[in-house]
């Protein structure tokens, strides 16, 4: 019977923090962190902003700004960007590391890449052509998706 209880506040307990682990709350670009405001102003400064909202996974905040023109942009809870989505132009070459920038010049010539994610092991990038690219952080090209 001991077990048995055991078990069951267990259980609930996970219940709880699972329906706590998707909590997706609109903000106003001003409540996002600092790092993240200073980014929209420098690379998006003519953007406006269709909403902003903070998202809440277990133990992990995020943050997500959409633009009018479908351009998003996630942040991680510090504020450095994480994904940059650009769905109908380019990615701001500033954000870009130089590197992925040459390769992606000098190996897709015709294109220009639409959207860019990092992460702790790698950078991805999606071409305007359909290719994702990713490099690892010393950014050698380590796998190609079509």
């Amino acid at each position: 019977m001991k077990k048995l209880m055991i078990f069951a506040l267990a259980l609930l307990t996970f219940g709880v923090t699972a329906a706590r682990a998707d909590d997706d709350r609109p903000i106003d670009v001003n409540q996002l962190p600092e790092k993240s405001q200073q980014f929209i102003q420098k690379h998006f400064p003519k953007e406006k902003v269709s909403y902003a909202k903070m998202e809440k996974d277990f133990m992990d905040v995020t943050y997500e700004v959409v633009f009018t023109n479908s351009t998003k942009v996630e942040f991680l809870k510090n504020g450095e960007w994480k994904e940059v989505d650009c769905k109908y132009s380019t990615v701001p070459s500033a954000i870009v590391p130089q590197e992925i920038t040459k390769f992606v010049t000098e190996r897709y010539p015709d294109t220009s890449i639409v959207q860019i994610d990092r992460d702790k092991r790698d950078y991805e990038v999606k071409l305007t052509n359909g290719l994702e690219l990713t490099f690892d952080l010393k950014f050698n090209l380590i796998g190609i998706d079509d």
